[in-house]
């Protein structure tokens, strides 16, 4: 049976910072990081921030010879 899970892949303009995040986990740390980013004196700001969203095949992945 193959199962999907959905994770997550967080950005700073073009840099992954944050990869393969649970959905569970994903929207406390996209809170977090822009209200970080709101609050400490950087050369970012919220609209630096992105996400890709991905569905992770766990068949694909057991079955995987890498």
């Amino acid at each position: 049976m193959t199962t999907s899970e959905k994770i997550y892949h967080i950005y700073v303009k073009d840099r992954c910072i944050l990869h393969s995040i649970r959905e569970e986990d994903f929207h406390a740390t996209w809170s977090t990081l822009n209200n970080l980013v709101g609050l400490m004196k950087t050369d970012y700001s919220s609209d630096d921030l992105s996400y890709e969203e991905l569905y992770l095949n766990r068949e694909v992945a057991r079955n995987s010879s890498h």
